[in-house]
């Protein structure tokens, strides 16, 4: 008997397509990675599990990237399965190859990103020649077992799929031939004067960014002009109102910043308000009725711009939860849309889905159902069912099944789109609204009041509507008006003129970014024009999450509460492809351009071959302009550091590659400078300057390692005697140098909490954490204490706040930035404060799942990497349990501490007389011979001994290596 086999882009669909076939195909016998019953086996992808490379002998040599073997353009692309998901392809690979399996379904999701998944394993799975097994397509836009079982009764055919297909390849591709060669070009052209400077680019990433440049850059030129608006307030005989001077005759000009209602001299605002000021005006007013519909529905990026500026959600966060609510709770439909419209039939779906919302004990949102549902509001519309307006996918609305067990977050997402899916469907909002004219020759005062006459749809939105009104928020703009009788004059009871500046442009949040990568950078606010625009807009729905988060992992930008700005490295990106005049990598309207040309391709009228050709042509002409580039810097608008040269006193100006001294007034420059971006890592100006006034900066993190490695380091300039000037160095903040020299520390900021070992104030010292009693200071010269701890483990910051925690509860929050020093990998624990082992340890979050017999230690040992080398003693008392029976006593028995034994009365002069084992009075004499400063500075191995420890040693100095048998001699009976 024959068999189909079914693709699933996840193990979860994977068991819901089982769950939903099984009525009608029979019980499936569930296998390690497959099911199977006598018509269907159903495996599943976890994500991608092939990638595409390009063929050996055209692919860039290994080793130092440079421009000898760029552009890499294949004449077609070889696969290779991810490293982390082999197992599973094998898996997949196995079930397509059975004799017995004829056919195919593509069940991953249904989108360009699930056609490239399933057609790269069939590709892979064929080898030399194609799979030749029919494919059909599942194409299902919500995961309730009823719409699972419609999608298999309506399955599409090859044919149907191809232009998808042939969009999802040449994506692929062509950000394979953007990224690689842009990015090993651009790293080439950066790393010219030694060292490895990685700089990425992006076929869309960088497009984005050069948004967020422009921005900032805008903002940085701007110059703040002041201006004045007057504002009154009048008496009627019904009561005062307020109003606010403008010109009647104003049109639009030239300067962006002109008002009608802005004048831009005191002089010119205290001369109106004086002309006016106690005198009586004349009143006209015009009242009208007007209406506001609700927001069209949700598409994705809407979704995500709502969720950013209500919760503050990021767009990565607002997917996960999405896609949490359509494929976990089966809540909410297919979220990777960029429709914002239902198929036209779908009304009876929709009523439906209102029932369910009436019945389903969602107190909050339940009564809004039932008042569509009486008054027939769910009905046919244009603007909610358009077939013309819906792509492979339509809108994300709620499915017919009602959720439970939801998170606080996911809570808050379901409802934000039931919410939008039923005001869709409410009458619009109805107001008054009043603009008032108050005239005191020749002089304008305007007053408008907008009174909300009917609520609609904003009755679902409560106490939240007074954000939904438009102008809701403006001051002059939400009041009731007091009543003015025709042809009463009014009394100017106040006049004053208010003095303001103008604003920059806002600085993008994740939301209004999101917007403009969805317009390609054109700014547009209606909801209409920007869905026309949506097609030529920088990647889609589904991928601009991964976009700005990518931007945010490479350190192009950064996040500061809800606001995103660049880094000096993304100035440096932008500057270099202006100067190379590489502008299809940073004008946003070209790329939007490329990714119409997608959307062409997958609708069949662009073919791929004609795409294709265009990316190979943009990536060789990027490759040539910077590899032709033979000017010492690139032009670019650059900084003048405020701090002066340490060297000569001089200016010290910035070019492309370095700050550089360019002398005194009148003078040439001395020869200092210093590159901008040591180990590739960019710095800012305001850094720059610090590094200059301070001459040391850091701990800075972001650095990497000629082998590519991330690192941690403090900067510093010192001066170079064979050089006769300063040069900047590493400095891995080795705290030991100034322990050693028994310099008094002085701390100047407030203690983070008491120490764990002996209660004292903790402070920063260093690039440590540090007990006030662990270094010397003015009220205890000798150290008694040995709490200390990095501000930075294994490339994990560790910020004032945590170690605060730390010391308060015990441990840190969860922090996930650690970096295995053996594996290279990244993990999360806890810092945790180990009492037995007297510092502070990782403590690791409890797993999911449960961990095979004896894997627990050797995990965590392997995890922590050297720094948590004490985690492997603490599990060996674990592991001894397990010995044999067979073993005697004394073996099963604890190990006997070391006993302590009293110090003679020379020792005991250096290390008291408690008793103490020989490790105990070793370390205690180390810490006296630091306190004291004794070691030699030419050689530090040797301790040359001050009166007390002429005593002990019997001679003028001694080895560090013969301290333990010194000590020993000094040890006596059993303490």
């Amino acid at each position: 008997m024959t068999k189909t086999l079914v693709i699933a882009e996840k193990p979860s669909v994977a068991q819901d397509i089982v769950r939903a076939l099984t009525p009608v195909a029979g019980k499936f016998e569930k296998h390690e990675d497959h099911f199977e019953n006598d018509r269907y086996v159903v495996t599943s992808a976890v994500g991608h599990l092939v990638e595409i490379q390009a063929p050996e002998q055209f692919d860039v040599k290994r080793g130092k990237w440079s421009f000898a073997h760029l552009p890499v353009i294949p004449p077609y692309f070889d696969l290779k399965p991810v490293d982390k998901t082999k197992t599973r392809l094998n898996a997949v690979v196995k079930q397509a190859k059975r004799k017995d399996v004829t056919d195919l379904i593509n069940a991953c999701d249904a989108g360009r990103e699930g056609e490239l998944i399933f057609r790269l394993i069939e590709q892979y799975a064929g080898g030399a020649k194609p799979l030749g097994k029919p494919v059909k397509r599942l194409w299902l836009q919500s995961m309730t077992p009823q719409a699972i079982r419609d999608g298999f009764d309506a399955l599409r055919t090859e044919q149907q799929m191809a232009g998808l297909a042939s969009a999802a390849r040449s994506r692929s591709e062509a950000d394979w031939l953007v990224g690689i060669n842009g990015t090993r070009a651009m790293t080439a052209f950066n790393s010219r004067d030694g060292g490895f400077f990685l700089t990425t680019v992006g076929r869309v990433q960088t497009p984005t960014l050069s948004l967020v440049v422009e921005r900032e850059e805008k903002i940085r030129k701007f110059i703040s002009r002041d201006y004045w608006e007057i504002h009154a307030t009048f008496g009627a005989q019904a009561g005062e109102y307020p109003a606010k001077w403008f010109d009647p005759k104003w049109k639009k000009s030239e300067d962006v910043e002109a008002r009608a209602d802005r004048v831009w001299s005191a002089a010119e605002a205290q001369s109106i308000a004086n002309a006016v000021r106690g005198k009586q005006a004349t009143v006209t007013e015009e009242s009208k009725p007007t209406t506001q519909a609700s927001p069209l529905l949700f598409d994705l990026t809407s979704l995500q711009r709502e969720a950013n500026g209500k919760f503050g959600f990021s767009a990565k966060t607002t997917l996960a939860l999405a896609q949490s609510l359509y494929e976990r709770h089966k809540a909410l439909t297919y979220p990777r849309t960029d429709s914002r419209a239902l198929p036209e039939d779908y009304l009876p779906v929709a009523k439906q889905t209102f029932e369910m919302l009436a019945d389903s004990g969602m107190r909050h949102l339940a009564p809004h159902a039932l008042t569509a549902l009486n008054n027939n509001y769910v009905r046919p519309s244009k603007r909610i069912f358009d077939n013309s307006k819906v792509s492979d996918h339509f809108a994300i609305i709620p499915t017919l099944q009602a959720p439970s067990g939801l998170s606080e977050a996911e809570q808050k997402l379901y409802d934000l789109v039931v919410r939008r899916f039923m005001a869709v469907f409410f009458p619009s909002a109805e107001y008054t609204v009043t603009t008032r004219i108050s005239t005191v020759a020749p002089h304008s005062f305007k007053t408008e009041g907008k009174v909300l006459v009917k609520p609609g749809w904003l009755a679902i939105y409560g106490k939240e509507a007074a954000d939904e009104v438009e102008g809701g928020k403006d001051g002059d703009k939400g009041q009731n008006l007091v009543p003015v009788k025709p042809g009463e004059m009014v009394n100017t009871l106040a006049v004053d003129p208010k003095g303001l500046k103008t604003k920059p442009p806002a600085r993008y949040s994740e939301a209004t970014l999101l917007g403009a990568m969805e317009s390609a950078g054109k700014q547009i606010d209606d909801d209409e024009l920007r869905e026309a625009m949506q097609e030529k807009g920088l990647g889609t729905p589904a991928t601009r999450a991964a976009i700005i988060e990518g931007l945010l992992t490479e350190k192009y930008m950064l996040r500061e509460g809800r606001e995103i700005i660049p880094t000096a490295k993304a100035f440096q990106l932008m500057t270099l492809l202006r100067g190379l005049e590489v502008e299809e990598l940073c004008r946003a309207d070209l790329t939007g351009e490329w990714e119409f040309k997608l959307s062409q391709m997958e609708k069949g009228l662009l073919s791929r071959e004609a795409f294709m050709q265009q990316i190979a042509a943009m990536t060789e002409r990027m490759v040539k302009k910077a590899k032709e580039y033979d000017r010492d810097t690139i032009p670019g608008d650059y900084a003048t550091l405020e701090s002066p040269c340490p060297n000569c006193g001089g200016v010290v100006k910035e070019n492309y590659r370095r700050f550089a001294c360019v002398g005194k007034a009148g003078a040439e420059g001395c020869g200092f400078s210093f590159g901008k971006s040591p180990a590739g890592r960019t710095f800012e100006t305001a850094e720059a300057n610090a590094l200059l006034a301070t001459k040391k900066i850091g701990p800075l993190e972001g650095f990497r390692s000629k082998a590519g490695w991330p690192f941690t380091s403090e900067i510093v300039i010192k001066y170079d005697d064979e050089a006769h000037n300063y040069k900047l160095e590493f400095d891995f903040g080795d705290d030991k140098k100034g322990e050693e020299s028994g310099e008094i520390v002085e701390f100047e900021d407030a203690s983070l909490g008491a120490c764990p070992i002996c209660g004292s104030e903790v402070h920063e010292h260093g690039s440590n954490f540090v007990c006030s009693k662990a270094v010397p200071t003015a009220a205890q010269p000798t150290p008694s204490c040995t709490f200390k701890s990095g501000k930075i483990i294994l490339q994990q910051p560790v910020e004032r706040e945590q170690m605060t925690k730390l010391l308060e509860t015990g441990k840190t929050d969860l922090l996930d930035k650690f970096v295995s020093m053996r594996t290279r990998r990244a993990f999360k624990a806890h810092l945790a404060w180990d009492k037995e082992a007297g510092k502070v340890n990782f403590e690791f979050a409890p797993s999911k799942f449960p961990p095979r017999p004896g894997a627990a230690a050797k995990s965590i040992a392997a995890k922590a990497g050297k720094t948590a080398a004490s985690v492997k003693k603490a599990a060996k008392p674990a592991a001894a349990k397990k010995a044999p029976a067979s073993k005697t006593a004394a073996a099963k028995a604890p190990r006997k501490a070391a006993a302590g034994k009293a110090p003679s009365a020379a020792l005991a002069a250096v290390i008291g007389a408690e008793p103490v084992a020989r490790p105990e009075a070793v370390k205690k004499m180390w810490e006296y011979i630091k306190a004291h400063n004794l070691q030699d500075p030419k050689d530090k191995r040797t301790i040359v001994a001050d009166d007390k420890l002429r005593a002990v040693f019997g001679k003028d100095s001694a080895g560090m290596f013969e301290l333990a048998g010194i000590l020993g001699n000094h040890l006596g009976g059993e303490g």
